[in-house]
């Protein structure tokens, strides 16, 4: 079969992929049927056992649905909803006859773009993210205030300011004691925060407060229980770890519950290198080193354009009109990957519109929902070649997600557009945009989180799937409702799990990519 017929028909087929593997999922692998039951294929179609079971869950749960050899329009108007897909949302390039993706020709007039080649393996797509921030030049450190720190890289290394602690410190309370004991007690006390108290001598002893600055001459520090007054109204002590007696009193450790000044750096000191993230820790290592300001590397700019005529940003749904979730979603999610969100502009399915955007930001990234196939309004690719920009990524062998895509618009500046279903679009973040932000952010990649999976998971006959999992002990649990236009997994989910082509089995070990909630602020 090579006619146009045929080349719907398999695009009808990839389409109730998407739903077979969220049907499979659902039910836990139960719903598998044996391979006898599998509906034969015409001579001349092409043979893939794992997509006609895939297909044969999703008819046994719709009978109404297309069987092999159905036209596309058994998957328009006439076909359930939970097949249908809108115009251009989420679709990719019609396959070839023999299966592969179809190449399309350069634009005319377009010096950059080349042939689209299939669609990218998935762990390419995410080096060829990094390289495309890697070819950024370095931006200019900036100085921000401690509490806007949180999150950032260090531009410079940092260096102690100060001796700390500063001065001899009281790592308790209790009393500064000099020499061996009993002492005789000073009427004032000292409290941390006050000057220097005057040196005490042999045989002399004065109440101290944790932190105190402690006196010269003082020898140790002995806490408040285990110190007590004897019968002539003198401080003693009882034997303590590492003492000896002396004349029936303790003899304390020299140096004991002292903090020396400069026992955790001296001035000029390297703390921390430079790259080093911003955690909390880190501000107030760099409070405690006498800085009230940091020098990092600003977070990359980040606008969102929203695409998409049938989408609504108050109420329910009518009318054939949906929610918009990407517009609420992306820009806290792009904060959590490192990003300064300036701008989040509607724009509906206008091509004039988008162009001018792009043409006029001024962001590190820009951000596109929907618009990324080749429907009557998906005007992405359009505005692209328009705008002079180099395709790096044209597609990426991913479920859900496949019709993202990564340009670069300027040596300094590269568009990310994701997919308009909500779960594709948080693949395509995660794919493209989390390592580019990174790089830009001059932040370093951790070293990959595994964990063992507690069921099994249909995966996609030729490419990588990425699922919600929740994280239980040893365990990554695979979450219900994860086809691309669902949330409801991904809003309990703890990780993305990456699982590879064909599938994985309860006890394999997958990469989950961690969900940056931490980070938001």
């Amino acid at each position: 079969m090579t006619g146009p017929g045929a080349q719907g028909n398999l695009d009808t087929e990839e389409r109730y992929v998407e739903e077979a593997l969220a049907v499979a999922n659902e039910s836990g692998g139960r719903g598998r049927r044996p391979q006898e039951t599998r509906p034969a294929r015409p001579p001349g179609e092409r043979q893939d056992p794992d997509l006609d079971e895939a297909l044969a869950l999703v008819r046994e749960r719709d009978p109404h649905g297309p069987g092999p050899g159905a036209p596309l329009a058994a998957a328009g108007a006439d076909a359930p909803a939970s097949m249908r897909r809108p115009a251009g949302r989420e679709d990719t390039r019609a396959p070839a006859p023999d299966g592969t993706a179809e190449k399309r020709s350069p634009a005319a007039g377009s010096s950059k773009h080349g042939a689209r080649d299939e669609a990218m393996p998935w762990s390419e797509a995410r080096t060829v993210a990094e390289r495309a921030a890697r070819s950024v030049s370095r931006r200019e450190p900036v100085g921000v205030p401690l509490e806007a720190a949180l999150g950032l890289v260090l531009a410079a290394p940092l260096t102690a300011l100060t001796d700390l602690p500063s001065f001899d410190t009281s790592a308790m309370d209790g009393w500064a004691v000099a020499g061996p004991g009993p002492w005789d007690v000073r009427e004032e006390g000292i409290l941390a925060g006050h000057a220097e108290h005057a040196p005490l001598g042999d045989g002399e002893a004065v109440r101290i407060a944790t932190g105190a600055r402690v006196p010269p001459g003082a020898t140790a520090v002995l806490r408040s229980e285990h110190g007590h007054t004897d019968d002539k109204g003198r401080l003693a002590g009882p034997r303590a770890a590492g003492s000896a007696r002396a004349g029936g009193t303790a003899t304390l450790v020299h140096g004991q519950d002292i903090r020396p000044r400069g026992q955790e750096c001296h001035s000029g000191d390297r703390l921390l290198p430079l790259g080093t993230q911003v955690t909390p820790a880190v501000l107030g290592l760099a409070a405690a080193a006498g800085y009230d300001d940091l020098t990092v590397l600003p977070r990359p700019r980040a606008e969102v354009l929203v695409l998409g005529d049938e989408l609504l940003t108050g109420g329910a749904p009518r009318d054939g009109l949906i929610r918009d979730a990407l517009g609420p979603m992306l820009p806290p999610w792009l904060r959590a990957l490192g990003a300064d969100v300036v701008a989040v502009r509607r724009l509906g399915d206008d091509a004039e519109a988008l162009y001018r955007a792009i043409t006029s930001s001024t962001a590190d990234l820009i951000v596109t929902t929907g618009g990324t196939a080749s429907g009557p309004v998906d005007h992405v690719h359009p505005t692209l070649r328009r705008a002079g920009a180099e395709l790096l990524v044209d597609g990426v062998k991913v479920r859900p997600g496949h019709p993202m895509l990564l340009a670069r618009l300027r040596e300094d500046q590269h568009l990310v557009g994701l997919p308009g279903n909500p779960l594709a679009a948080v693949s395509g973040l995660l794919t493209l945009a989390e390592p580019l932000l990174r790089i830009l952010g001059g932040r370093t990649e951790t070293e990959p989180c595994t964990q063992v999976l507690s069921d099994s998971v249909h995966g996609h006959p030729h490419d990588t799937r990425l699922i919600p999992v929740s994280v239980r002990g040893d365990h990554a649990v695979p979450l219900h409702y994860n086809g691309p236009a669902m949330l409801r997994g991904i809003a309990a989910a703890d990780a993305l799990a990456v699982v590879p082509p064909g599938g994985a089995r309860p006890g394999q070990e997958l990469e989950l990519l961690d969900l940056p909630w931490p980070w938001v602020g």
